[in-house]
């Protein structure tokens, strides 16, 4: 039986955050999910948040428009903000995993899986690993390859093994090593989105950032048989408009919505609407409408 533990909102001068809950994922361990309730019969979005964000600092400018039309999920990834910590390497295709374990434990049915950035591969790992738990894709300022060429990668790889090994040595001692690509500091945030922050397991944040350098699912994304959507941000210097626009053209019958806006456009009030857009596309020609 999975155990829970109904955690209050968490609101620290900030937006008002969806209902919290810790869940025991079994041979996994605890995860946090954040739930809201859409109308009923409404199908389920999955929301899965970028690289040193968590679910409420990913979603909440979206959370309101989303309930209008879906119940909604927002895990914390593994190693972020209260999501489930582990001595093991970060990978992407164990955020997956534990993310299908966390489906399976609310007993949600398939979903539509939304992908911000970081997020956007573990919704891609999520449909080849758990294809039954997948009704569809949504994928924001995302890609199926993050590196534009043999010579960023090794470059960036080489950074971010660097990185990975300091952090291992750091992490019995919990100093902070630097972390390669990142100019967020908690001190210039605010209260709320700071305390965030300080909830993520920094070793795994690093070995995140190395897994994201190492994903490449350009051999099999075009094997994507589940309605999709991408979400452009067309003003992106994290992650190329490009290579967002060639993620669509990998996924067969893919749309594509423009956001004019750069790779942390889910913080803007404006970014609600086409990414509601988006859902509602995939949610219009998937099986569960």
């Amino acid at each position: 039986m999975t155990a829970s533990m109904e955690l209050p909102n968490h609101r620290i001068f900030g937006p008002r955050l969806p209902f919290g809950r810790r869940i025991e994922l079994p041979d996994r361990g605890t995860t946090f999910v954040r739930r809201l309730a859409g109308p009923p019969g409404a199908p389920t979005v999955l929301l899965l948040h970028g690289w040193v964000a968590s679910a409420g600092l990913n979603w909440y400018q979206s959370f309101g428009a989303l309930r209008e039309h879906f119940n909604i999920v927002a895990p914390d990834l593994r190693g972020h903000a209260r999501g489930l910590k582990s001595p093991k390497i970060f990978r992407l295709a164990d955020c997956a995993d534990d993310c299908a374990a966390t489906l399976e434990a609310l007993d949600t049915g398939p979903v539509i899986a939304v992908g911000y950035s970081m997020g956007g591969p573990v919704a891609q790992l999520l449909w080849r690993r758990h294809r039954d738990l997948v009704d569809g894709l949504v994928l924001c300022a995302t890609s199926a390859d993050f590196m534009p060429n043999r010579l960023t990668r090794n470059l960036y790889q080489a950074t971010m093994l660097s990185a990975t090994a300091m952090a291992r040595l750091a992490w019995p001692s919990r100093l902070l090593p630097g972390v390669p690509m990142v100019n967020a500091h908690p001190a210039a945030m605010p209260a709320w989105a700071a305390s965030e922050m300080r909830r993520h397991d920094w070793r795994m944040i690093i070995e995140a950032g190395h897994s994201i350098s190492t994903y490449n699912a350009r051999r099999w994304i075009g094997e994507v048989d589940v309605p999709t959507a991408v979400v452009c941000t067309t003003e992106d210097r994290g992650v190329a408009p490009s290579m967002q626009r060639a993620l669509a053209e990998s996924i067969p019958d893919a749309t594509v919505h423009s956001v004019a806006d750069g790779h942390l456009a889910c913080a803007n009030a404006r970014f609600a609407a086409p990414l509601l857009a988006a859902c509602l596309d995939v949610a219009g020609r998937g099986s569960r409408l």
